[in-house]
């Protein structure tokens, strides 16, 4: 069973990709788990109209070969760097194409992955206490869209201080044992979660508690801004 790993990081070298690395190397170590790495920025995606709306993807960019790895993979780990209070634009043209086969071709407001699991490998420039005041909920959107597409969250990691020097970019956490053992044992972690589902079709009760009522949630939502009469 493969897990697929997206890399939104442009940056050469990059923190978001050397991450990645480690937490591949982790959910390799999983036996009966393959991993593939795909880096966004070697991918020519066509910016989102709502002409790619169609049940059968036609397109003459790199999208509908990743369509094919995305729907086959049991499990999908995204790493991006998080840029002026989001990730880059290409992630987020990304998750706009996906709404084509992730959701339903009638409505499109019913996701179709079943549950599938996503993880979730953000780094930045800030301190940890940023990221729990502000960029989490900056950030939030990537992984509601992955709900809204019907999968199940299974964590969200930041690598905080991701700059040699104030004001200064490059490579860092190469040289942080212990945030490359954090990735490794993140994937180790999400390798086994995928597995499980891959095998029983089901995740933890915890997981599985949360994305209830996630569900919940936008049913109540989606009630109270198209009432019945509005859908007749």
């Amino acid at each position: 069973m493969k897990i697929l790993i997206l890399v939104a990081g442009t940056n050469e070298p990059s923190n978001s990709n050397v991450l990645a690395d480690a937490f591949a190397e982790g959910a390799r170590s999983v036996s009966g788990i393959e991993v593939e790495k795909i880096r966004l920025k070697d991918l020519t995606i066509d910016h989102f109209t709502v002409e790619n709306y169609k049940k059968t993807c036609v397109s003459d960019d790199d999208f509908c070969d990743l369509q094919e790895k995305i729907e086959a993979a049991k499990g999908i780990a995204i790493a991006s760097p998080i840029w002026n209070f989001s990730v880059p634009a290409h992630l987020k043209n990304l998750i706009d194409r996906m709404g084509a086969f992730a959701l339903d071709e009638e409505t499109h407001s019913q996701g179709q992955f079943g549950g599938k699991p996503f993880t979730f490998l953000f780094t930045g420039g800030v301190p940890v206490i940023a990221w729990k005041a502000l960029m989490y909920v900056t950030t939030l959107h990537v992984s509601e869209a992955m709900k809204y597409y019907g999968a199940t969250i299974t964590g969200r990691s930041f690598e905080p201080r991701c700059q040699p020097a104030k004001g200064k970019f490059g490579l860092v956490v190469d040289k942080r044992p212990d945030s490359l053992a954090k990735a490794r044992r993140n994937g180790v972690r999400f390798a086994k979660l995928t597995k499980l589902f891959s095998e029983t079709g089901k995740l933890p009760l915890r997981i599985r508690l949360i994305s209830s009522f996630f569900t919940w949630a936008y049913r109540v939502g989606n009630r109270i801004l198209y009432p019945v009469s509005m859908q007749q």
